[in-house]
């Protein structure tokens, strides 16, 4: 049989599923804006737009699966 994950494998792959939102979120406005024949500053934009539009759903989604686990992480 197999065993139930420990804390830290589940932390772990969290952390590896919240990483690669963040980039996939971080990389899309600049992949994007490519489209249109962007300056380096209108890709940079668009790079941290991405980046704070990631963080910003990393944690709502996060604050939001934490109201559905009631582990011991959540806020009362």
């Amino acid at each position: 049989m197999v065993e139930p994950m420990t804390r830290e494998e589940r932390d772990a792959g969290n952390r590896r599923v919240k990483l690669g939102f963040l980039f996939l979120v971080t990389v899309s406005p600049p992949l994007i804006s490519l489209l249109g024949d962007p300056t380096t500053a209108q890709l940079a934009i668009a790079t941290g737009g991405g980046f704070l539009l990631g963080l910003l759903l990393v944690w709502y989604l996060g604050k939001l699966a934490a109201e559905f686990t009631g582990g011991a992480r959540r806020l009362r």
